[in-house]
């Protein structure tokens, strides 16, 4: 068919990406693919279409917790980039029935050819500070890791039936100056930090850098693949905190024992002190030829840091 006045020939076409959890770290990738692609979005919330289509974003009314809402998912896409986490702690579930969902949605018609799934380094649980490599044997320790290693195996298992390329990122500690909660956030509440006899290794990595791990990953990311996305600093949590708050002129954090942390901080925050690792990023570096911005997490806030005291000196 000729392509004036009718349907362009697949050459032709924009390749379509289709992201499921387009917050933060989505908005990211949109950046990049802007222009470049055809992006569409499942959306649940009707008040973010508007900014979507701003993004230069396709919005699709949908909701993972309504499969007959995801009925229109199935063949509009080659690939798909899958960040929306699992339910939230429903009577301690261990499933991810949001990525079962989505898997039976998309496999109606002809599925995409590429899934890329962020997924969580909580799956391996604590490994007493040990380097992790991708094959080490998950052993998640509390139900959102259970989740996500279901959500991840739903996910494997659904491309080997239909031949998609799946890639699951097991992602650390996000953040980024201008993405809303982390270490500075932490720091101006005063949150204590464990004291280092009783401090756990974390592992992180630059929200930028995520976003460009999802997007390489989408197209250089090998079949039924598992991928840290992480930078080279793994090491204490609270010396993280104390080189951030050195770096932007905060107080340090207090340090407190293992037993006060349980009685002061809230479960989510002591959920991450429990579990020590370290983890190895020689395969993301290899096989999505990605070079890190921000290699640690003091080259991550430091341009965030000058900028911030040339406005004070300005004011």
């Amino acid at each position: 068919m000729n392509a004036v006045g009718g349907a362009k020939p697949a050459r032709f076409r924009r390749a379509r990406v289709l992201i499921v959890g387009c917050g933060d770290v989505g908005l990211r990738v949109v950046r990049r693919l802007a222009g470049r692609v055809r992006l569409l979005a499942l959306t649940s919330t009707p008040a973010r279409a508007p900014m979507l289509r701003a993004h230069g974003v396709t919005p699709l009314a949908g909701n993972l917790d309504e499969p007959a809402s995801l009925r229109r998912l199935a063949g509009l896409a080659a690939r798909v980039l899958h960040l929306a986490p699992p339910p939230a702690d429903e009577a301690q579930r261990r499933d991810d029935p949001r990525s079962r969902a989505l898997a039976q949605a998309l496999a109606r018609r002809t599925p995409p050819r590429v899934l890329v799934y962020g997924s969580t380094s909580g799956v391996y649980g604590d490994c007493g500070g040990a380097w992790v490599e991708e094959t080490r044997p998950p052993r998640p320790q509390t139900p959102r890791a259970w989740r996500r290693l279901h959500a991840e195996q739903t996910w494997r298992l659904w491309g080997r039936r239909t031949g998609a390329r799946v890639t699951v990122l097991r992602i650390p500690g996000i953040y980024a100056p201008d993405r809303a909660g982390g270490l500075r956030e932490r720091l101006l509440r005063g949150t204590p930090a464990l004291r280092p006899q009783d401090d756990v290794v974390t592992n992180h990595i630059h929200a930028d850098d995520l976003a460009r791990a999802c997007l390489r990953a989408l197209w250089l990311g090998r079949a039924q693949r598992v991928l840290h996305i992480v930078d080279d600093a793994a090491c204490p949590s609270g010396e993280a905190l104390d080189r951030v708050a050195d770096l932007l002129g905060l107080p340090r954090p207090p340090r407190i024992t293992r037993e006060q942390a349980a009685d002061q901080l809230p479960a989510p925050t002591l959920s991450f002190m429990r579990e020590s690792r370290r983890l190895r990023n020689d395969r993301m570096k290899r096989e999505l030829r990605l070079r890190l911005r921000y290699p640690t997490v003091m080259e991550g806030w430091a341009q965030a840091a000058a900028s911030w005291s040339r406005t004070s000196h300005s004011e």
